[in-house]
């Protein structure tokens, strides 16, 4: 007869692994703890078993760490993996993890360890968010699962958007009767502007009488509605539509003179808005050839800002209807010096696509590069990629094939564009030998 496996065991935490759980070790197998800090002893009970490893949850930390602080509501509530460590320490942990995945994933060792993490402030940091519909309220869901939380636990929005949406929770029952599940909500860095999209599965003209006293609303400057069942751009509610943004916000240049930057919520844009403008003077300092191309433009912040400041050839590519409509309309006023395609990444690579002697930046989504993508660039060759990514596991796992294929590495930025989760964003140049 064997024992039964024990549910509750105690760890002495050892590093940080990517993904937000902590590493120790347990009668010869890894586990991944949550809630843990590197160098506390805890007690966790085990979620799940491996062969090799186990995956457990902190239950009572036995001794504590100097850095762990109180935390307001559940750390899953907006992903919050970090939220019981003190920031400077989440910092410092996140370089290692950069590290960690470069070595392991990427086997490329970095000289002096991970980066220094570039700070953010923790408190409304969040420009863009989900909020999804459920049983008269409204709010984010606990990671992993479809449970509601309450926004105002995360303090990640700004405490006049926690107004607006503590308002429209009068309005979930009318947003259910529309078919709306979920919508998407995206502001200027001040919070001046606030716009929100809905998606509903019902029929676009009844949904629209239906929601239509809630249009009024303070606080939100315009609103679009778009069906499942149609396959069509958002339509315009009340309004204005789409987010704009002088151009110099986000990199203050001579030639962004009174140029503009407008997205609508449900293009993609990068969330943070307290370190946008670090990360766009990140690649526009990395970025050093006279041709770019940049791939998954989205709706240009990378490349209208580049062509803006300083004045060169810039292709942007980007797929998604919506957010290429937004990036010809950034563009048009620097054509033809910006030149807009909107197809696939994949199948723009497989045409000619001249990427000899370019800086090719690429920005993919949190899958990182397809293997047509990474096998495309390895045979086009540019000069100068830079790369930048919200997750490093898929990154590190790309740029070893890039090195192997011949590039250097030639420097690495991180930024923390979302405090008091895991994530962390990285900024690569590599170049050809």
């Amino acid at each position: 007869m064997t024992d039964a496996p024990v549910d509750l065991i105690e760890l002495d935490v050892e590093r940080p692994a990517v993904g937000g759980r902590m590493i120790a070790r347990h009668d010869g197998r890894v586990v991944l703890v949550s809630g843990a800090i590197p160098g506390e002893r805890v007690r966790a009970r085990v979620e799940r078993r491996r062969p090799s490893l186990l995956l457990a949850n902190t239950v009572e930390v036995l001794d504590a760490s100097s850095d762990r602080r109180s935390v307001a509501g559940d750390e899953l509530c907006g992903g919050r993996d970090f939220a019981h460590i003190d920031y400077q320490r989440q910092r410092a942990l996140k370089s290692q993890i950069v590290a960690d995945a470069f070595r392991r994933i990427g086997r490329i060792p970095l000289e002096g360890g991970g980066p220094v993490v570039v700070g953010s402030p923790e408190r409304g940091y969040r420009a863009r968010a989900r909020l999804h519909v459920q049983d008269g309220r409204l709010g984010f869901l606990l990671s992993g699962t479809h449970q509601l939380c309450a926004v105002s636990e995360t303090s990640q929005l700004l405490p006049a958007t926690e107004r607006v949406i503590g308002a429209l929770e009068s309005s979930a029952p009318m947003l259910r009767e529309a078919g709306v599940e979920s919508l998407e909500l995206a502001e200027d860095p001040v919070g001046g502007q606030r716009v929100i999209h809905l998606q509903v599965e019902t029929d676009l003209a009844v949904a629209e009488a239906t929601l239509t006293p809630m249009l009024e609303t303070a606080g939100v400057s315009g609103w679009s509605l778009s069906s499942a069942r149609v396959a069509a751009p958002p339509c315009v509610l009340a309004g204005h539509t789409r987010v704009i943004d002088p151009l110099s916000s986000f990199l203050p240049t001579p030639g962004a003179g009174v140029l503009s930057l407008g997205r609508h919520p449900t293009s993609f844009f990068q969330a943070n808005r307290y370190l946008t403008p670090e990360l766009v003077a990140t690649v526009d300092r990395l970025a050093t050839e006279d041709r770019i191309v940049d791939l998954y433009a989205g709706v240009g912040l990378f490349a209208v800002a580049l062509a803006a400041s300083r004045g060169g050839r810039v292709i942007a590519v980007e797929q998604d209807p919506v957010g290429a409509a937004d990036l010809r309309r950034n563009a048009e006023p620097l054509v033809p010096a910006v030149y807009v395609v909107e197809a696939s990444v994949e199948d723009y690579l497989a045409g000619d696509s001249h990427l000899r002697g370019a800086t090719v930046l690429v920005d993919p989504p949190r899958v990182g590069l397809s293997a047509d993508v990474r096998h495309a660039l390895i045979d086009h060759r540019p000069a100068e990629l830079v790369y930048v990514s919200c997750d490093v596991a898929t990154q590190a796992r790309d740029l070893r094939a890039l090195v192997e294929a011949g590039y250097g590495l030639e420097e690495l930025v991180a930024l923390d564009m979302f405090p008091g989760t895991a994530h962390v964003e990285t900024v690569a140049r590599l170049r050809a030998a």
